[in-house]
């Protein structure tokens, strides 16, 4: 995947979404999509970038699972790594993630934990609320929780690898978890924004007045609207959307037609 995909122009472009049924998600998108007749887990923002932008609505748990880092999925999977970070959207009161282990386990225990249930357990849980964000290298097991709506940033993989799943019948990927899981101990906690790593840089703005937006020469920017709504470069956005700001273009303005809060994320 290139770079700046099929981008010939240098002006802001919407990126389409498409939204991802889920067992685990739910019908309530608002404030940013409409309500929905099925239970939507994921909104991606479609782009043909090195990075994957997505919103996740979740009313059940997810699976416990890890992703793998570029070398093991290079050699097992034929795909980049999958390195991510979370921002929370919208948290209900006792909403919690779980983020590497509250102490040191080893793979045999993982692999014993995993098919009794006790990993769910062993994990780093943590109540969030909504401003919130988290730092999720390749190989740490984590899991979200239900009542959650988040944004997340991730290098663009789709190589998940499931420890556990609470009974429901979907498959589980035990020995090449194992093989990729960090198994010390974990004290993760949430971060302050920005967030920098090599995959990608994200940093939280917000503006009630008009804003000058300068392209960088030669790195595209995604600009992910959390709250509010206005014009940029003289279109229409709102919350929800995600736009595409090509390298190189001329400067333009953001006109927020109130409190705009977005996230603004890149490859360093």
């Amino acid at each position: 995947m290139s770079d700046t995909g099929a981008v010939t122009d240098k002006v802001p472009v919407r990126l389409p979404t498409r939204f991802l049924e889920k067992v685990w998600g739910s019908t309530d998108l608002l404030p940013w999509y409409p309500e929905a007749e099925q239970k939507i887990g994921e909104v991606w923002f479609e782009a043909d970038l090195p990075l994957l932008v997505k919103f996740v609505f979740t009313s059940e748990r997810l699976s416990v699972q890890v992703h793998p880092n570029d070398d093991f999925a290079a050699a097992h999977e034929n795909s980049r790594g999958k390195t991510e970070m979370w921002y929370v959207l919208r948290a209900d009161p006792g909403a919690r993630l779980a983020i590497g282990f509250r102490e040191p386990i080893g793979p045999e225990r993982l692999r014993e934990a995993s098919l009794s249930g006790e990993i769910e357990q062993l994990l780093n849980w943590i109540e969030v609320e909504a401003g919130d964000a988290f730092f999720v290298p390749a190989g740490t097991v984590h899991a979200i929780g239900g009542g959650l709506a988040l944004c997340e940033i991730q290098q663009h993989s789709d190589i998940t690898y499931r420890l556990y799943d609470y009974g429901r019948p979907r498959e589980l990927h035990l020995e090449k978890a194992i093989q990729v899981a960090f198994t010390g101990a974990s004290d993760a906690q949430s971060v302050m924004l920005p967030i920098d790593c090599q995959y990608f840089h994200t940093e939280l703005d917000r503006t009630a007045s008009s804003l000058l937006y300068k392209p960088e020469p030669g790195r595209f920017h995604i600009v992910i609207f959390v709250t509010g709504m206005g014009t940029i470069a003289g279109r229409q956005f709102r919350e929800g959307e995600a736009w595409l700001i090509p390298a190189g273009g001329a400067p333009f303005s953001i006109e927020p037609e109130g409190p705009v809060k977005f996230l603004r994320t890149w490859v360093p």
